[in-house]
């Protein structure tokens, strides 16, 4: 025999409607004649209880058990008992969920620091940053040519613009090979 809904609730030291609502979600579950196993009901409130928002426990003078006898009359019908299937399983309890959410929290937390410290780069900035030094680097190449033909043609006695087009022909053709290359920041 168990316990009634609002002597359960002075029993876990909450109100009445907590009770109520507790059973409704089915984080509490009532017995066929409608009272609550107080033993079943503690394991059971406990394990989904967020820790932070549990009730000081109840003084002893506030924790007599105070059996009820089921109800006799037709027009006291019992609350009908969840069933444990209908219920979504996740696989996971209450405590478990909160230790991923403030693990969750203090990894933001550390890259939020980290940020401020300068160590974590944005990934947007240091792609234009990238491209940036490549064009300069392409700009500078693709000038070399025409500053240094003349001056290899007279030291290899060859024409001037024969020696700048070759120049520019295999640089190009380096500088295409070097425009596959694509930068990956993952």
């Amino acid at each position: 025999m168990g316990l009634s809904i609002r002597a359960y609730a002075r029993h876990r030291g909450v109100s009445y409607v907590s009770v109520l609502r507790a059973a409704k979600a089915g984080r509490i579950f009532l017995e066929p004649d409608g009272t609550i196993d107080p033993v079943k009901a503690d394991a059971a409130w406990d394990a989904q209880t967020d820790p932070a928002r549990k009730a000081p426990p109840p003084s002893p003078e506030k924790a007599t058990l105070i059996p009820i006898s089921p109800p006799s009359a037709p027009s006291a019908a019992p609350l009908p008992s969840p069933q444990r299937d209908s219920l979504p399983s996740t696989g996971t309890n209450f405590t478990q969920a909160r230790t991923a959410h403030e693990v969750a929290k203090a990894q933001k937390a550390r890259i939020q620091v980290q940020r401020l410290k300068d160590e974590v780069i944005d990934r947007a900035n240091a792609l234009a940053l990238v491209f940036k030094l490549a064009r300069q680097e392409r700009d500078a190449w693709v000038g070399w040519p025409a500053r240094v033909a003349g001056l290899m043609a007279a030291e290899a006695g060859l024409d001037p613009h024969v020696m700048q087009v070759l120049l520019e022909t295999h640089v190009r053709a380096h500088l295409n090979e070097l425009a596959d290359i694509k930068p990956d920041f993952h």
